[in-house]
């Protein structure tokens, strides 16, 4: 029997035991997902929303609860990103213009704060926004040799021109300012693009180091728990809340701001969950994601 049968033989055989051998139940249902058309993994991933919204309506009775799961999560991505700067000594992966928008939009929001409706949410957000101008200053000083500047390559003004001006064109019609209106609208718009320079330096790099990945998931955690909270107050006042955010246009945009936000991070969470079901330390997104 020469080599060449014995090779063609094993390759059988070892097809035969990997046909026979049962696949794990998660691996199985991300192949099968996987091979279905794009409708129907659009129509599957539409089902799984609904379906955590229902089950989140039913054990959470104070949507309240959500906001705050969602900030507490966000702290703690935070706290993760502070972890890699200090201990890591790294910033390789993140993207400085993320930050940047993440500073200018909770800035505005903080202005706003101060002149229409202070209350905690205020100072959540002074605790926010203190933290990532230390993430800007360590990245742009301390740790700049590590920092992937030819990979952060998403421009600024793709997000700041377009938001400020559909801000002046959509904004609440409150009793305030004129101009506080309009900040308004402008740091809710901005919020819902600003992890897309994130996102594109990811893309362009296709590896994503643990701790980045940690980072950026638990913001697609803490967005998705926030779009949850509102997209269930509006179900439980019958649409009254969309009413008391003002009229026009405006009310549907914050809420259409909150789904772009969870949408746009929802790629990125998939992967990232097959990546660490699969024990993956290091995640690698294929092309076209995000």
């Amino acid at each position: 029997m020469d080599m060449e049968t014995l090779s063609s033989r094993s390759s059988v055989l070892r097809e035969r035991i990997m046909r026979s051998t049962p696949k794990k139940p998660i691996k199985a249902a991300t192949t099968w997902v996987k091979r279905q058309p794009p409708k129907a993994k659009v129509f599957l991933g539409v089902a799984a929303i609904v379906t955590t919204l229902v089950f989140l309506r039913l054990i959470v009775h104070d949507h309240d609860n959500l906001f705050i799961a969602a900030e507490a999560v966000h702290a703690i991505g935070i706290s993760l990103l502070i972890y890699k700067l200090t201990q890591e000594k790294t910033c390789a992966g993140l993207s400085l213009k993320s930050q940047e928008l993440t500073a200018i939009f909770l800035a505005v929001r903080l202005y706003c704060s101060f002149v229409m409706e202070y209350d905690i949410h205020t100072l959540l957000d002074l605790a926010t926004l203190a933290t990532t101008c230390w993430v800007i200053y360590m990245i742009r000083f301390k740790l700049n040799s590590s920092y992937m500047d030819d990979k952060d390559t998403f421009a600024l003004y793709y997000t700041v021109i377009p938001c400020a001006l559909l801000s002046l064109a959509i904004h609440p019609s409150t009793v305030h300012h004129t101009f506080n209106r309009i900040c308004w609208a402008f740091c809710v718009y901005l919020e819902a693009v600003s992890v897309l320079p994130q996102l594109h330096l990811m893309q362009n790099t296709k590896i994503v180091e643990p701790f980045t990945a940690h980072y950026v998931f638990a913001l697609g955690v803490a967005r998705f728990l926030s779009c949850a909270h509102w997209v269930l107050q509006v179900l439980d006042t019958r649409g009254h809340l969309l009413t008391a955010l003002g009229h026009g246009l405006w009310p549907s945009l914050v809420l259409l701001s909150e789904l772009i936000q969870t949408f746009i991070l929802a790629d990125f969470c998939y992967y990232y969950i097959k990546s660490l079901l699969g024990g993956h330390l290091v995640l690698r997104l294929p092309s076209g994601v995000v």
